[in-house]
């Protein structure tokens, strides 16, 4: 593992930092002293009056505001109301307004690279859920490991009562072909982490990026959009649903440790349990000496009786259901039709995708098999730990909304490092401009000190 020590880190960073150089602002300049002639009307702060930098606002946004004193950074309203949702209550609470801290440096700084701040989100979502499994990993008990072998066995018994025992006829072909079991060890081991990133950066660029009404795209005139007519509420909302993902799977097992079938192969566990464990042969692929382990895979903070469920092959379906069901811009939705001619009197009309819509399909479909084949064949999961896995993708995709009470919190977390988050013009479904943020908010007015009205 020595190379992929530091390599595996420097790709996942690497990526990390292209989608935000991909992702920027082309039109923004956050050191720019002087004030385009062409450009729609700025709002200055304490900050961008001093230094003469200043943030791009919406031109409807301004017109609203143009006879309010708030149309200054320094003026803006201190508070706004934001809706908190929970099994059908309803309650509105207020929380910072950061927008006064548009001016700052930082805030600027996130202006230019808003990818930073989706960056900054999937660390937080991954470390918490890594520092989560370290925890369970440093202080399990022996008692621990035996519960998660007593579990695996409780998962061989229960498949092969219901006739989907297929681990090991799985393994035995890849393992007579070690060619395919080379790869389907680097994949098991290198695409989870690189592959999610890289995802969330071409649906981030695909559904915002390309969306932004701000910003010239090559061979359109600005104002013009060609990226997916979801907009960035589709991009949010897959960013929870991962969020949602990580925090069911850690509940699961936290409660319900489970061992990877790989493990049950250990010589030195004794008793009938163990004699039991080791009948099944499976072989450790991934860690072995001809194997492709990664240092997300093996490390001494790594839970390894986390199998059930199997967030690898969770991610993936996720990432699978949401290229086969994205939204494509107009220009790409436009499908063929192909007669077939049945008798003389009678011919069917066959509706063929387009082919990006092709395309999309074989990818979201591909995707997910692979992975599924992949933790399979290298006796990391289980098929029950597979099924656990789209159980759990499937409660988040429906239930992430929920995420959305915690943007109070995140109002307030602001406000302490006097931030404001990047806003951005964008073109909805509807064809129209959406508002400022990517974030699909319950309620993100602010309050006005003018007379207690509500703005935006």
């Amino acid at each position: 593992m020595g190379v992929g020590a530091f390599m595996e880190p420097l790709v996942v960073v690497t990526l990390l930092f292209g989608g935000t150089w991909v992702n920027r602002n082309t039109e923004y300049r956050i050191f720019d002293r002087r004030r385009s002639a062409n450009s729609s009307p700025r709002s200055t702060s304490p900050d961008s009056i001093g230094s003469g930098a200043s943030s791009p606002r919406s031109t409807t946004t301004l017109l609203d505001r143009a006879s309010s004193p708030s149309l200054l950074t320094s003026q803006e309203p201190k508070w706004r109301k934001r809706e908190l949702r929970f099994f059908g209550l309803r309650k509105e609470v207020v929380s910072p307004n950061t927008r006064r801290f548009e001016g700052y440096f930082l805030s600027r700084l996130l202006k230019k690279f808003p990818f930073l701040v989706e960056a900054w989100y999937w660390a937080l979502i991954y470390w918490v859920y890594q520092l989560g499994r370290a925890f369970t990993a440093v202080t399990m008990v022996e008692n621990t490991v035996d519960i998660a072998r007593r579990h695996a066995l409780q998962i061989i018994h229960l498949e092969e009562r219901l006739k989907i025992f297929w681990e090991l006829p799985i393994q035995h072909w890849f393992l007579k072909h070690p060619f395919i079991m080379h790869w389907t060890n680097r994949i098991y081991s290198f695409i989870h982490i690189p592959g999610t990133i890289l995802f969330l950066v071409g649906l981030y660029y695909y559904t915002t990026t390309r969306n932004r009404l701000d910003l010239p795209l090559p061979n359109k005139a600005r104002g013009e959009a060609d990226g997916s007519p979801a907009g960035p509420k589709l991009y949010a909302a897959r960013r929870r649903t991962m969020a949602v993902c990580n925090l069911l799977a850690f509940i699961v097992f936290t409660l319900w440790p489970c061992m990877p079938p790989r493990l049950l192969s250990d010589p030195d566990v004794p008793g009938a349990v163990g004699k039991e464990a080791r009948s099944y042969g499976f072989v450790d692929t991934v860690h072995g000496a001809e194997g492709e382990s990664s240092v997300w895979t093996q490390n001494k903070f790594c839970n390894q009786y986390a199998a059930m469920p199997s967030l690898h092959f969770g991610y993936s379906l996720l990432i699978g259901m949401t290229i086969c069901t994205l939204p494509l811009a107009s220009q790409h939705r436009r499908a063929r039709t192909l007669p077939v001619r049945l008798t003389r009197s009678r011919t069917l009309r066959l509706r063929l995708p387009t082919a990006r819509r092709l395309l999309c399909l074989i990818i979201g479909i591909a995707y997910p098999l692979t992975i599924l084949l992949a933790i399979i064949a290298t006796a990391n999961h289980f098929v029950l730990d597979a099924v656990a896995g789209a159980c759990v993708c499937a409660l988040a995709w429906t239930g992430n909304r929920v995420l959305l009470n915690l943007l109070p919190l995140e109002d307030y977390f602001l406000l302490l490092v006097r931030i404001h988050k990047p806003e951005r013009r964008v073109i909805g479904y509807d064809g129209e401009e959406e508002g400022d943020s990517i974030e699909d908010t319950w309620d993100t007015r602010a309050i006005s000190p003018i007379k207690g009205a509500v703005i935006d």
